[in-house]
């Protein structure tokens, strides 16, 4: 994948994360692809993506991603993002988050996220969330 097409395939990865449909997001990886966050449990496989990203856009309805930056290293991607949403889903505080992260990821042969490791400050998340 040349840097144009990554940087289309990260475009379509962020409006899927803004889509409110979690299935958009797993698209985006491979069959038996995985997605970390924070070093949790993986989520293994697009059923498994889908369900987390439906975690986050159940708990945050207004959800935007926005990219801030695509990092080519030698052997991963950054992918460098900031969501901006209102806590107001299920049993949620009613505020509102600003946090920045990024995700590591390793591409399959066919050019889809095989392994993301995301990462974001979660004492500042949950500051953010519970005031």
């Amino acid at each position: 994948m040349n840097s144009q097409e990554l940087n289309t395939f990260a475009k379509e990865y962020t409006a899927s994360w803004c889509s409110q449909t979690p299935s958009r997001v797993a698209t985006h990886f491979a069959e038996g692809g995985s997605l970390t966050i924070n070093d949790g449990e993986p989520s293994i496989g697009r059923e498994a993506i889908a369900a987390a990203a439906q975690s986050f856009m159940t708990a945050f309805p207004d959800m935007i991603v926005r990219m801030d930056s695509l990092v080519e290293k030698r052997d991963h991607i950054e992918y460098h993002w900031t969501l901006i949403g209102t806590n107001t889903g299920p049993g949620g505080t009613g505020r509102a988050v600003n946090i920045s992260g990024y995700e590591e990821w390793a591409l399959s042969k066919d050019g889809l996220i095989q392994r993301s490791l995301g990462h974001f400050d979660a004492e500042e998340y949950a500051r953010q969330l519970n005031g």
